[in-house]
């Protein structure tokens, strides 16, 4: 991570290219890494156990209180409240969204 105490100046163009280089494969590495991490994930909640077994933990969690829980499978059912949004400009009135 940089920060003001670390970062060394580019003394040419030739150094700034090379370090913009070196930036750009460590960056293709890192989404090649997360993209193997969400084809496996994925993978596993094609199997029907697991999604029970996760399933079973979140209603748990809610039952014990976790209001982050709740909102996860109020959300997933497809009950999630719509946001509304007024934008009131010269007495003229628009309304985005519904509230259930």
């Amino acid at each position: 991570m940089a920060n003001e105490q670390n970062l060394r100046p580019v003394r040419s163009t030739e150094e700034a290219r090379e370090r913009g280089r070196k930036g750009g494969i460590a960056s293709g590495e890192a989404r090649r890494k997360r993209r193997t991490l969400k084809d496996e994930l994925i993978a596993m909640l094609e199997d029907p156990e697991v999604q029970k077994r996760l399933s079973a933990a979140i209603v748990e969690k809610g039952m014990d209180g976790d209001i982050r829980a709740f909102e996860v499978i109020r959300d997933t059912i497809g009950e999630k409240p719509k946001d509304i949004l007024d934008i009131n400009s010269n007495d003229i009135r628009i309304t985005i969204g519904e509230n259930d």
